[in-house]
């Protein structure tokens, strides 16, 4: 077996199953030890993060004080370097077409009974459209991977096309990929096509159980595809996102490796991961979630996540609406800082109601069942009522702060001064644009309160100025 060596670029030498199984016996062996739980602990409330090792342990413990201690350090983290702003997006699925045959998703190429479907650039514009009319200004474009049906190409003809369109206030001003691990080369395409985020899900970091999942396929080489973060990092785009489907093979292992992965960019790159996501195995047509025998209980789900926002207290967290309202609404606390909003996860979802004929019908083409079924309005108006502040905003992005930069930036403690006025902004754009008078006066008095939180009274008096001449029609001031 190959050394351990987190500066590698060979999957299996930074990605190390001997490393991991160790690191999973030293925890299950230190369950118990309440002394250096308390001392993981206290290096978290440092917010210089913990070693993966440090993480697998603190998860292990059964201890209800330990347990209370940990959600209570992951909200301590979370409101420090994030505040209560909530980061909003909607995923947007381009195509069904694919070649994989992964045995946890409908859209497997051996799946004879799921319609396939491609939208067209003319299909894109409505559903951006649509999606703008709901008020979002941020997406994740989502696409199987064919290499006749969904060519790089199409995926940038895709990007331009989502990028030009403006519909009354609305404009998608963030483009996030979700799409199969590829070349170099065509990560620079992606880079110069302006996407905000490449995020990929590795869906299991065992790689024994990885190859058993995806039996054939260009997504069955599991090198190719976990140092796709690396070629990704090569061509310049310094945004990854990571992510496994919990349920797939065991959670401590999941855990561990996505750290182990998270602390190999950090080393090689001099930034980790942009984001992290935590989606759960969901049932879908033809796909069984209790099949794969690894599910995770609620209660071990939010301890994943308070345990992981201690570990990487930089790192953005996505909840997607595969979970319910309760589950996010426990896990907005102790961790997350981005969730979807009014999601469709199939193939032409929100323009359906343009199509005044009936004609295709794109549910059948969903990639999973969505748990939480309600509009983005709806999730707005319960994210103010809970006291966040939803922010659709893309400023960091578009003014060059990416990678490093956006690191540095949050680790001053400057995302007060910055993040919190750009998302106060871009709420007062939604809450005129496309809220209902209830949620926009309850809106109004959050952004009153929150303006006067923001430390810098420079910034503070010309976030004002800009609120007031969005009260006058004018749009997208940033910071």
């Amino acid at each position: 077996m190959a050394e351990y060596n987190s500066t590698s670029t060979k999957a299996e030498e930074f990605i190390h199953d001997g490393k991991i199984r160790e690191t999973l016996a030293f925890a299950q062996a230190h369950k118990d030890d309440l002394d250096l739980m308390r001392e993981i602990l206290n290096k978290g409330r440092e917010y210089g993060g913990l070693s993966y090792t440090e993480a697998a342990t603190l998860l292990e413990c059964e201890d209800p004080e330990i347990i209370r201690q940990i959600f209570d350090l992951g909200k301590e983290i979370k409101e420090h370097f994030y505040g209560n702003r909530i980061v909003m997006f909607a995923p947007l699925y381009l195509s069904n077409y694919c070649v994989n045959g992964c045995v946890y998703c409908p859209y497997h190429g051996q799946n004879k009974t799921i319609p396939r479907k491609k939208l067209s650039q003319e299909e894109i514009r409505a559903e951006v459209i649509a999606l703008q009319d709901m008020g979002h200004k941020r997406l994740a474009i989502e696409a199987g991977e064919h290499p006749k049906e969904n060519p790089i190409e199409y995926i940038l003809d895709s990007i331009r096309t989502i990028y030009s369109i403006r519909h009354k206030n609305g404009a998608i001003r963030r483009v996030n990929v979700n799409i199969a691990a590829t070349t170099v080369e065509n990560y620079r395409k992606l880079k110069e096509a302006g996407i905000g985020t490449y995020i990929l899900f590795q869906e299991t970091y065992n790689k024994e159980a990885y190859e058993q999942l995806h039996p054939s396929g260009p997504k069955s080489d599991y090198a190719w595809h976990t140092e796709a973060m690396d070629r990704a990092m090569e061509a310049g785009i310094d945004d990854v996102g990571c992510g496994v489907l919990f349920g797939l093979d065991s959670y401590r292992y999941e855990l561990v490796g996505m750290l182990m992965h998270a602390h190999h960019l950090e080393k090689t790159y001099g930034c980790g991961p942009h984001t992290i996501s935590v989606p759960r195995v969901r049932p879908a047509d033809d796909i069984d979630p209790e099949a794969v025998g690894n599910g995770v209980p609620d209660d071990i789900f939010k301890r994943i996540v308070a345990v992981l926002r201690i570990a990487v207290p930089y790192t953005g967290m996505i909840m997607s609406t595969r979970e319910s309202a309760k589950t996010r609404r426990e896990c907005l606390e102790i961790g997350i800082t981005q969730i979807s909003g009014g999601s469709r996860t199939s193939v032409g979802g929100y323009g359906d109601e343009l199509d005044e004929e009936g004609g295709f019908d794109s549910e059948d083409t969903a990639q999973f069942d969505v748990e939480d079924r309600r509009t983005l309005a709806e999730v707005v108006d319960w994210l103010i009522d809970m006291g966040y502040v939803p922010s659709f905003c893309t400023a960091c992005y578009r003014e060059g702060r990416t990678g490093d930069r956006f690191m540095s930036l949050l680790k001053a403690g400057q995302i007060a001064n910055i993040c919190q006025p750009n998302a106060l902004m871009t709420l007062k754009e939604f809450l005129i644009d496309y809220a209902s008078e209830e949620t926009r006066s309850k809106g109004n008095a959050l952004i009153e309160e929150r303006l006067g939180m923001i430390p810098n009274e420079k910034v503070r008096e010309i976030c004002r100025r800009h609120l007031e001449e969005i009260e006058k029609g004018n749009r997208d001031f940033r910071f």
